[in-house]
């Protein structure tokens, strides 16, 4: 069954934000400000891709999409992290209505749009476990009574980490259940199926369709940072503490995070981005 996977690299979607601009301009120039961009970057080449890199399974495709508005350099950033990646394809698109452009990338994906498939939304400062597309592939399979009566279903692995990261390392949440985040949350489409998972809000995708929950082991790592969308109004800090040696190799090993790489990205070039794991403004 075709894994397919989208990721939104700083795309000025209309709508889609929980963070309002005026104009489209207005959020043009949000997203792509630098500090927001060189924050973006350290997180995708530190924790996002790196996650990728170390999939158990590697045979799955991930649309990336982007503004065909992003300047020249982020572009070439952005192709040049990517580029051992075959996984990977970069959409630029134009400014649309945000479900709708997303919907149509990925059913653009489908190999087989008669067959099945699952897909996964991947946030650009996340990181899902080494084993997420093998385990994905493999909870699909035994749920293959359940697939064969509806057109979508969603499987959460609900088990995680909320981590900070900074020149100081990685400081991170001891591993909870939060259902219906993100990360690691995908959905099945059955064949001649159109819907796809960014049709719904990940949220609130229980509402509409059949979910298994997976909750054995940590499957998911969610970055808090100065620019997460979901959280510039009444953020909760979290409870986040520096990881031990051990931790730290623990997230090198499951998620393919090194921690000696988060501390030389984030601390080459000092510039204010980022600062000590749980420092004020951090959250």
């Amino acid at each position: 069954m075709q894994v397919i996977g989208l990721c939104r690299f700083s795309y000025p979607a209309i709508g889609g934000f929980q963070v309002e601009h005026g104009t489209m301009a207005e959020r043009i120039a949000y997203l792509y400000s630098d500090a927001r961009m060189e924050e973006r970057f350290r997180l995708f080449e530190t924790v996002a891709l790196p996650s990728l890199r170390a999939q158990s399974d590697p045979d799955f495709d991930l649309v990336i999409v982007t503004g065909d508005s992003l300047p020249r350099q982020h572009r070439d950033r952005l192709c040049d992290l990517t580029a051992g990646l075959p996984q990977v394809r970069i959409a630029a698109e134009p400014p649309r209505r945000h479900r709708e452009v997303m919907k149509e990338l990925l059913n653009r994906a489908r190999r087989d749009p008669d067959r099945p498939c699952l897909q996964f939304r991947f946030d650009d400062d996340d990181a899902v476990a080494g084993e997420f597309v093998e385990r994905l592939r493999e909870t699909a399979a035994d749920c293959a009574p359940l697939l064969a009566k509806t057109d979508t279903a969603a499987i959460d692995f609900n088990r995680g980490y909320i981590a900070e990261f900074s020149a100081a390392g990685i400081a991170a949440t001891a591993p909870a259940v939060h259902p219906y985040f993100t990360a690691a949350l995908a959905m099945y489409a059955a064949g001649g199926c159109r819907k796809s998972v960014m049709n719904f809000a990940h949220h609130r995708i229980h509402h509409h369709m059949p979910t298994v929950t997976v909750t054995d082991v940590p499957m998911w790592v969610r970055s808090h940072n100065r620019f997460n969308d979901s959280r510039q109004e009444r953020a909760r800090p979290a409870a986040v503490a520096p990881l031990t040696p051990k931790q730290e190799r623990d997230f090198a090993t499951v998620f393919g995070i090194d921690a000696a790489r988060v501390r030389a990205v984030f601390s080459a070039g000092q510039d204010g981005v980022g600062g000590p794991p749980g420092a004020p403004g951090r959250r």
